[in-house]
This record gives C-alpha cells, sequence and structure tokens, in this order.
C-alpha cells in the first residue's frame, strides 16, 4: 500500500483497460465518424486526426455536429455548404478566434428545452431517488409537468429574460423548474439547499429573480434540516421578488407582505385537459443559465452561458465522448450547486433516462450508489475521486454485491483522479468498464478533457482533449509545452463559454477573469502536463479558487464571514490539494487581543461556515498566526503561501520585495514543517 490508505499501488500511464472493440464500433463516435465519410468526404484514420480537423477548421466542425445532431439545419444554406465544403463561410459560425468577443451562429434562433423534451414518448426520462423514495417519469409525464409549471410562471408574470432562481435539493422539482423556465426564455440560476444563507444570498441578490422555486428542508443522512429561517433570510434580501413556489407550499412558514407563494405540487398535478408547452425559440446566444465561480476578491462572479452555446457542448461530449445512446441511463452524483448538476440533465438531449440521486452517498452506507447503479442499470455512472478514496479507505468491494452488467463507464471529476483511484475501480467495481477522468468547470460548463470510446484507459490520465478544444499547456512565458507542467488555456473559442458576466457590461471582470494572462487565449486556473501521446494528467489548481468535492468557492467569501466574527482580526484559507491528492482545508487566522482559539471559537467558526457557506467547506483544521502575509498592495498571498505549505522554498516562490510585510514568512516556513510532522504522525 501506498499513502493513500486502500489504495494499491499503480504507476501513473499504466495501461488498465484497452479499447472493447465491440462498444467501440457500435459507438456513437463511429457513427459520427462514418457519416463525416460518406456524407461529407472527410476520413479519419484516428482520434488524433479527427481531433486536430475539429480545430483546425473550427467552424466546419461545430456547424458539420449541428448537422448530424439536428438533421433540420443539415437542409439550411449553411449546413449545405458545412457538408459540402464549397462556399462555407466560416464567420456565419464564429465570429473571430479573438477572445473573448465572439459571437457564435448569428441569427440562428433555437430553445434548449426543445431538445431536451423532443421524445414525447413513454420512454423514461428520468428516475429520481432521495433518501427515502424513489419516482420515475416518461418523457410525457415530464413534459405535461414542464408544461403545467410553466403556464404557471407565465401566469407570475414571468418572461423572456426575466430571472428564475432555485434553492433546491437535485429533484424533480429542480429539473421541472429549470426546463419551464428555458422554454419561456427566462434565465435559471440553482443553489443547493445546504448553501447557507449568506451564500445564497451573495449570489441571487445580484441577479434580482422575479420567481424564487424552494424547500423549506431537505434530507441528508437519515435527517431533515429545516431551512426555514434561510429561507426567510433569502427571501427578505431579494429585491424585486414577485413570488416565492414552495413544494408543498407549506402554510407555516413566515414571508414578507405582498409576495405570491405557491405550491409546486399542485400546479404540476392538476386536473383536466394537457396544457400545450409554449417554447419560446431565442437567439443562439441568449442566456440559458447562470452559473457561479469566485475568485480571491468580491462576490461569486454570475458566469452567463447560452442556449445555442450548451445545447451544442454538451450534446458533443455526453454523445461522442460519454457514448450515451438513446435508452441509456445516466447517473452523476451532484447536487444543483455544482455544474454538473447542470451536465446530468442534458442526458436528456441525447434521449437518455437521467438518474438524479439526492442525500448522502453514505446513507445507510457507502454501497447506496452503487446499489441504485445495479438496479437502475446504469450505462454511465459518474462521480468525484474524493469518492472512490472514500470507498478505497471504506474497504468497500461493490462488485462482491452487485453485478454492472449494463455500465459501461465511470467518469470521474471534481478533482484529480489518482492512478490508485483508477486501480482500486478495476479490482473493486468492475474489470470490464471504461475509467472515464474528465476535467471542464464551472466556467464553460462542459468538459474540455476527457474519454472517449475509442481510447484506452491508463492510470492516472485524462485520455484526450474533446473534439474541438483546443487545450493546451503554456508556460509562464506563453509557450506551449508538450510533456511539462504549465498552466492550462484554451486557445480557441468554445460554445459554453461565458456570454458575459452578470453586472460586468464593460466585459472587464470577465476578461481579467481569463484573458488578462495571455491576451486572446483563456488561462483556466489548472496545472497540466500534456503528454505527446494527447493524453493528459491534472495537477490542480494554479489558483487560489477552493474546490471541494467538486463545488468552488471564492476565498473572499471565507474572509468576509471568519472576519466578521467577534476575535477574529484576519485570515488566511489553504486548501493543501496538490498533484492529484486530496489534501486539507486549512484556515489561518489572526487572532484580536485576548481572543483565545479554544475549542469553543473554533467550534463556532466551523458552525457559522457549515451553515451559512457549505459543508464542504468546513476547515479540516484551524492554526492561530501572527501575520497573513500581503503584497505592497495589501492583497493576500494565498497561492505563494499555499506552495510554502507544500513544502517549497520561500525564496522560490515570492519576493520578499513585494511583501508589504516580509518578516511574517519566517512563521509559515515553519508552519510548513510543523504541518508535514503533522502529516507523517497521523499516516
Amino acid at each position: 500500500m501506498n499513502s493513500q490508505e486502500g489504495l494499491p499501488k499503480i504507476v501513473e500511464g499504466e495501461l488498465l483497460h484497452g479499447v472493447d472493440e465491440a462498444v467501440c464500433a457500435s459507438s456513437n463516435l463511429s457513427a459520427f465518424a462514418h457519416w463525416l465519410s460518406s456524407s461529407c468526404g472527410l476520413d479519419f484514420h484516428d482520434y488524433a486526426s479527427l481531433w486536430r480537423f475539429s480545430v483546425e477548421e473550427l467552424e466546419r466542425f461545430w456547424a458539420l455536429w449541428l448537422c448530424y445532431y439536428d438533421p433540420r439545419f443539415a437542409s439550411t444554406e449553411l449546413g449545405k455548404s458545412a457538408i459540402s465544403g464549397v462556399g462555407f463561410d466560416p464567420t456565419l459560425v464564429l465570429s473571430s478566434h479573438r477572445q473573448p468577443k465572439v459571437r457564435w451562429f448569428e441569427g440562428l434562433s433555437l430553445n434548449y428545452a426543445e431538445y431536451a423534451l423532443a421524445a414525447g414518448s413513454d420512454e423514461t426520462a428520468l428516475i429520481a431517488y432521495d433518501e427515502v423514495g424513489r419516482i420515475e417519469l416518461s418523457y410525457a409525464q415530464l413534459y405535461r409537468q414542464v408544461a403545467l409549471l410553466a403556464a404557471y410562471l407565465r401566469a407570475l408574470g414571468v418572461a423572456k429574460g426575466d430571472r428564475v432562481a432555485a434553492y433546491l435539493p437535485n429533484g424533480l422539482f429542480a429539473l421541472v423548474g429549470f426546463l419551464a423556465s428555458a422554454s419561456i426564455g427566462a434565465i435559471w440560476s440553482s443553489c443547493s439547499p445546504d448553501f447557507g444563507a449568506t451564500a445564497v444570498v451573495d449570489r441571487f441578490a445580484q441577479i434580482e429573480p422575479k420567481v424564487l422555486l424552494a424547500v423549506t428542508s431537505y434530507g441528508y443522512g437519515g435527517r431533515r434540516f429545516d431551512r426555514r429561517r434561510d429561507l426567510a433570510e433569502i427571501v427578505a434580501a431579494l429585491d424585486g421578488l414577485a413570488a416565492v413556489v414552495l413544494e408543498h407550499g407549506e402554510d407555516e412558514l413566515v414571508l414578507r407582505e405582498n409576495l405570491e407563494v405557491g405550491n409546486f405540487s399542485k400546479v404540476v398535478s392538476a386536473e383536466g385537459a394537457e396544457v400545450e408547452l409554449e417554447i419560446v425559440k431565442v437567439e443562439f446566444s441568449h442566456p440559458l443559465w447562470i452559473l457561479y465561480s469566485s475568485g480571491t476578491t468580491g462576490l461569486p462572479k454570475a458566469i452567463v452561458q447560452s442556449h445555442g452555446g450548451i445545447l451544442l457542448e454538451h450534446s458533443r461530449v455526453l454523445s461522442l465522448h460519454c457514448d450515451l445512446r438513446v435508452g441509456d441511463r445516466f447517473l452523476w452524483y451532484t447536487t444543483t450547486g455544482w455544474m454538473m448538476w447542470n451536465f446530468l440533465i442534458s442526458g436528456l438531449l441525447v434521449r437518455s433516462a437521467i438518474v438524479l440521486v439526492d442525500g448522502s452517498v453514505a446513507f445507510p452506507d457507502l454501497y447506496r450508489l452503487f446499489e441504485i447503479v445495479a438496479r437502475e442499470r446504469v450505462s454511465f455512472f459518474g462521480t468525484s475521486a474524493p469518492f472512490i478514496n472514500a470507498c478505497a479507505k471504506a474497504g468497500i468491494v461493490p462488485r462482491e454485491r452487485y453485478q454492472f452488467d449494463n455500465l459501461r463507464t465511470l467518469g470521474s471529476t471534481g478533482a484529480p483522479l489518482s492512478p490508485e483511484g483508477f486501480g482500486w475501480i478495476y479490482e473493486n467495481v468492475s474489470p470490464s468498464l471504461q475509467v472515464a477522468s474528465a476535467s471542464g468547470g464551472t466556467d464553460v460548463c462542459t468538459a474540455f478533457l476527457a474519454s472517449s470510446p475509442w481510447h484506452e484507459t491508463r492510470a492516472g490520465e485524462l485520455a484526450c482533449a474533446t473534439l474541438g478544444a483546443n487545450v493546451k499547456a503554456f508556460d509562464e512565458e506563453g509557450k506551449e509545452v508538450i510533456g511539462e507542467v504549465g498552466e492550462l488555456v484554451i486557445c480557441d473559442p468554445m460554445p459554453s463559454m461565458p456570454v458575459f458576466f452578470w453586472n460586468d457590461p464593460s466585459g472587464e471582470k470577465l476578461y481579467q477573469a481569463y484573458f488578462a494572462t495571455y491576451p486572446g487565449v483563456w488561462r483556466h486556473g489548472d496545472w497540466i502536463k500534456i503528454k505527446p501521446t494527447g493524453a493528459a494528467v491534472i495537477y490542480g489548481r494554479s489558483d487560489s479558487t477552493l474546490n471541494r468535492g467538486g463545488v468552488r468557492m471564492g476565498t473572499a467569501e471565507f474572509y468576509a464571514l471568519v472576519e466578521s466574527i467577534e476575535g477574529i482580526a484576519d485570515s488566511l484559507v489553504i486548501d493543501t490539494s496538490h498533484l492529484g491528492r486530496e489534501g486539507e482545508l486549512i484556515l489561518l487566522v489572526v487572532l484580536r487581543p485576548g481572543a483565545e482559539l479554544s475549542g469553543d471559537l473554533s467550534d463556532h467558526l466551523k458552525a457559522r461556515i457549515r451553515e451559512e457557506l457549505s459543508p464542504r467547506h468546513v476547515p479540516d483544521r484551524i492554526v492561530a498566526v501572527r501575520e497573513i502575509p500581503r503584497t505592497i498592495n495589501g492583497k493576500k498571498m494565498e497561492v505563494p503561501i499555499k506552495r510554502i505549505l507544500l513544502g517549497e522554498l520561500p525564496e522560490k516562490v515570492l519576493s520578499s520585495g513585494s511583501m508589504a510585510n516580509p518578516g511574517a514568512i519566517s512563521e509559515y516556513r515553519e508552519l510548513a514543517g510543523q504541518l508535514a510532522l503533522a502529516k507523517r504522525t497521523d499516516g
């Protein structure tokens, strides 16, 4: 065994599973390649040549994918020219390659919801689990509920461009709410109910929703958590809110006056004639939803992504890389506060049934997800590296309890999956499936590194850059490096990149977030090594954003809360996850005179963070320090301190001349040694 308890020693790059020739031959990727050959005269002998075409002729690739995905587009003039290659005008697909001010498919109108509900039949659309039960709906039943809720939202005054926010768990209410909102052309945004009121208000207050969909409690780990007080705080802080729609219309909830309160269950179970869903066609770039990511300062960034961009990206990845097929069942364990929820529900775009799972993965035990995968005959099961590590440490062996005959792929994201994690899956789940480690992010809401049915599985590797994603590793001078760790960059636009940030009319915040380091090139904020084979290894964040269990949160949110607590003068929060290994979340605090970091203060800090921010971001340890290192202009030195705590020499990661308090560093050199000693003792 190595230092990762429960995980067998595996070498990075070790071949664990070859290409399944039967799966490869019947895959969506092979069918697409055959269509490119037979209809377009484009022949590709391997994945590498197809990928090169997809980035070197980016506009034609996306036009061809849209033709293939929706044959109606193939009959348009643009579609015909893309297929034939004669008279094709790339500017009709993409206005420019110079990021970020680009426009996709101008003049094209569509609606995400139309594609998601296209099946309209008795095929299963979704299966939803919470900790006490299961429900199943067909596409026809889902369509009816969406139509009823959309009509109700219209009656509340919701129109194209309005915001509909949701404080909901991963279940039927959230899915129906999103599709109803999208069908109107309203803009969706969601938070999980385990987020505290402060974190929710920091997000929703920016976008001023007209309607809030919410629950008053949620279940987790066999308990119910009352959220009425939090919900009242959220509602009170949202100016312009016209209505709240509750799951069951609980009448004991006290909200402000002159606020319409609706009942979702009654709306979608209304008796009578069928309701026709009125779908509003919107321009390709019209906002579909708002996600949230954070940097080191200010409120969470409100990231706006479009109907057309998400439709293209998700249909591409789910079909060609995840190989989801009509009638398959797709499960990715997530909450509504993580972009993987948005990715999961897009399984409807490729007519796969989606399996929604709410509650704890460990209730009643860690076999829970595997039991659902086996029972529901899931084809693609997605989870996170921390979950795999937890299963390994607990010593569970799912293959001894369940048959996974339908499971073709097990996906992992949210954090780098170690080589040992790959090995555990093959030893304890199934030796015949493909392990697909993927990377993307909230900012693009898709995967730009993943696998495909044409790829073998090697330990610790992401098999390929996805089609249409020009991913590279850059050094500090902006030069491409192969076989070395560098900054993950995307050199050309992707359709799901943000169309803008909310409340950023000049575009300056968006530019600074992604393009200021390498002008015109998207810098993602991860360390990556791209191998000569085209496979990649992710080594974690190159910035200070906190990624715990796939949920990203900016340090500014921490500081605003922690430094409001009596006795705390200053703080620094560091996630020590590094090089594919899950680390500790360490909160460093400067105490005010007379204050002590007693059990009471420490417990109070953890409780406030759990209740007001997120349970995933409760620190593993809290350490009192004399002062927080800052730059001359006052910025906390988060990334350099992280590197020092991970064992790097201070003189290699910072310049004392750039510091306002260079004398502070000696304390952190000592602290790094203490933490290293603690880790050895813990091990």
